[in-house]
């Protein structure tokens, strides 16, 4: 019986089939087999099966990453392809999601998230905000690659208006391994978009049972399940398709935030410059002179600033380029005046954003202001 057990769940050959085949198997142990996705209704575009009357309209957007990858063998979680498998397949390979929402999707990209780029942020906010004001859609899930998932929905939930649930997913296996965490991850992220008890609370992020609030949440692992977390912790859990809640994000964001997509042609340039022991401020004039706008400085400690970075700072800042002072240590947060004179050298602090998401927030801020005064206040706000 076992061997014979064996030979029914060995995956087929094929990348894409043995994804949809893993997503498929406790569904199939467990319910009946749900009607077949709808033929393609436009570019792009995966209608899903009719769902239960009274139910809520979710639209998954696809962009790739590892919930979308495969590898060649179910012993490979951690070396794969990412972005490989359609949405289409996804959907097709959850029949549960019939249960909780009429879902359809769309595909905006196919890509692994370590090659996202402004434009990419521009043209997938733009999309959910066109869709957030649709009187058809409930809620909105995005399908995302894990590296920078965390950046990306952080953008939106400064740029996009709407107290409507946007949840932005992603796993840290691909669907064709064993324990592969993207089935239920998507299906948690459904489960939450689809739930009016999750509207008005921003931008949220599903990972491994997790609510997270996108302003919070960072990915502190790299090979792990439980590789998402804030240290504010998360503002609630998914069991068994189910919400809790236990904290709200007392912070600017989605309709209270004075960022709006619906007004934003391109972002400005802003780069990061990483602190280290004998660290030379040869990558800080580099970036200078290619026409950097802003520096997000990843200091050590309290956003600590060596020595002899400080006068190359202090140039940039003179040449009009902004200064934001970071810590590339992952907890705790930076304060003002404290390592640095920031009132001095007209610097800003990034708080307790790390250095990746305060460039998201400084781009953003570039397109309102150059005030450090209010680019600060940002920081406290957002």
């Amino acid at each position: 019986m076992l061997s014979k057990l064996a030979r029914i769940a060995r995956p087929p050959a094929a990348p894409a089939c043995a994804l949809a085949l893993a997503m498929c198997l406790s569904a199939c142990a467990q319910t009946p087999t749900a009607p077949a996705a709808a033929p393609t209704a436009g570019p792009g575009t995966v209608a899903a099966a009719a769902a239960p009357r009274g139910q809520r309209n979710v639209v998954v957007l696809a962009t790739g990453g590892t919930i979308a990858g495969a590898g060649a063998s179910a012993l490979n979680s951690a070396s794969y392809s990412a972005a490989k498998v359609p949405v289409d397949k996804l959907l097709a390979g959850l029949p549960e999601l019939s249960g909780i929402a009429k879902v359809r999707g769309e595909q905006v990209f196919q890509i692994a998230s370590e090659s996202f780029t402004n434009d990419n942020l521009l043209a997938l906010a733009r999309r959910v905000s066109a869709l957030a004001k649709q009187g058809d859609v409930d809620g909105i899930v995005i399908t995302h690659g894990t590296d920078t998932l965390a950046e990306t929905a952080y953008f939106l939930s400064l740029t996009v208006h709407t107290a409507k649930p946007i949840v932005v997913v992603g796993s840290m296996r691909p669907g064709t391994a064993l324990s592969a965490d993207g089935a239920l991850n998507l299906v948690d992220a459904v489960t939450v978009a689809a739930a009016q008890d999750a509207q008005g609370k921003g931008v949220l992020v599903t990972m491994n049972d997790e609510i997270q609030s996108a302003r919070d949440v960072n990915k502190d692992v790299n090979i792990q399940t439980g590789a998402f977390k804030s240290q504010w912790g998360p503002l609630g859990m998914v069991v068994e398709g189910r919400n809790y809640w236990f904290r709200t994000l007392d912070k600017r964001h989605t309709t209270r935030s004075e960022f709006d997509i619906d007004t934003l042609d391109k972002l400005p340039q802003v780069d990061i410059v990483y602190a280290y022991g004998s660290v030379q401020p040869t990558a800080l004039d580099a970036l200078v002179s290619a026409g950097s706008q802003a520096i997000i400085h990843a200091g050590t400690g309290n956003g600590s600033v060596a020595d002899r970075m400080v006068p190359a700072l202090q140039r940039a800042r003179a040449g009009g380029v902004l200064i934001v002072r970071a810590s590339r240590v992952p907890y705790g947060f930076v304060l003002r005046n404290a390592e640095q004179p920031d009132d001095k050298y007209d610097w800003v602090v990034a708080h307790d954003m790390r250095p990746e998401k305060a460039r998201i927030l400084t781009m953003l801020a570039l397109t309102k202001t150059r005030d450090t005064r209010e680019l600060q206040r940002m920081f406290w706000e957002y």
